[in-house]
C-alpha cells in the first residue's frame, strides 16, 4: 500500500513541478526556468546527500564505474525539462502526463533490452495499449470539440 501512495505522490509532484516550471518559464524565460529548476534540484540532492551520510562514497573510485551513458542523464534531464516547459502551453496537462508515462515506459523497455538482451512482450503490449487508448481519447476529444463548436 505504501508503494501505491508513493506512486500517487510522485505523479502529483510531477504535475505540480511541470505547472510551476511552465509559469516560471512564462515570467523569466524557458531556459532561465530550466536553470533554476536544476539549481534547486542540485541543492536539494546535495542536502539529501549530506543528511544520508553517504558523502564518503564520493571519493571512492568504485563510485564512478558506471557506463558512460549513465552520466548523460543530467543532459537528458535538461532536454526533458526544457521540452516540457515548452509543451505545457500547447498540450493539456493530462495528455502531457500520459505522453511522459509512455515515453518512460518505452525508454525502460529499451534500457532493459540493452542491459539484459531480452524484450518483455507484456511490457510492449502494455505500452501499445496505452498508446492506442491515448490515440482513441484524442480522437474522441477532437470529435467532441467539433460538435460543440458547430
Amino acid at each position: 500500500m505504501i508503494y501505491i501512495l508513493f506512486a500517487i505522490l510522485c505523479g502529483i509532484s510531477n504535475v505540480l513541478s511541470r505547472s510551476v516550471n511552465f509559469v516560471l518559464s512564462k515570467k523569466i524565460g524557458m531556459y532561465q526556468s530550466t536553470l533554476f529548476n536544476y539549481i534547486f534540484g542540485l541543492s536539494g540532492s546535495f542536502l539529501l546527500l549530506l543528511i544520508s551520510g553517504e558523502t564518503f562514497k564520493l571519493l571512492a573510485s568504485s563510485s564512478y564505474g558506471a557506463p558512460w551513458f549513465v552520466y548523460a542523464g543530467g543532459l537528458l534531464g535538461v532536454v526533458v525539462v526544457t521540452m516540457l516547459s515548452f509543451l505545457s502551453s500547447k498540450v493539456s496537462s493530462f495528455y502531457l502526463t500520459l505522453l511522459l508515462f509512455v515515453g518512460q515506459l518505452f525508454t525502460g523497455i529499451i534500457i532493459d533490452a540493452l542491459s539484459t538482451g531480452k524484450i518483455s512482450f507484456y511490457q510492449v503490449i502494455g505500452g501499445a495499449l496505452v498508446v492506442l487508448g491515448l490515440t482513441y481519447n484524442l480522437y474522441i476529444d477532437k470529435i467532441n470539440s467539433k460538435t460543440v463548436s458547430a
